[in-house]
């Protein structure tokens, strides 16, 4: 099962997400959108799930603290507890023996991140 991590600021606009997750490797074959709880309800975000015909999956803060990342911004750190937002909700709900397929990439408005993780869903 391959999961797309997105992490944005507030104000993301659709085209932002779509650019990042062009760049992290695109749309084919996502199962569902992950991100941080606190987000999951994003105009821009649920216009994008419901493009891709996917779930969005939302992550409480807590279980992606910790989540070792490949890619690691000081920011999202001291925010979340770990490396990058898209890596570890992509890790997440990719479930066990998940690993990134696409490591964190950024719109170039610099409002959005995404990241690929394939797993078994559990």
């Amino acid at each position: 099962m391959k999961i797309a991590g997105l992490g944005f600021k507030r104000d993301v606009t659709l085209a932002a997400l779509r650019e990042a997750l062009a760049a992290a490797g695109g749309p084919d074959g996502i199962a569902a959108v992950a991100t941080v709880s606190n987000k999951a309800e994003t105009a821009a975000l649920k216009l994008l799930a419901r493009e891709l015909n996917v779930p969005i999956r939302p992550v409480p803060v807590d279980v992606l603290a910790g989540i070792a990342t490949s890619t690691q911004s000081e920011f999202i750190k001291v925010k979340f507890g770990t490396g990058s937002l898209a890596e570890a909700a992509a890790l997440a709900v990719a479930g066990r023996g998940a690993r990134l397929i696409s490591m964190r990439t950024v719109s170039q408005d610099r409002t959005a991140t995404a990241a690929i993780a394939e797993g078994d869903g559990e």
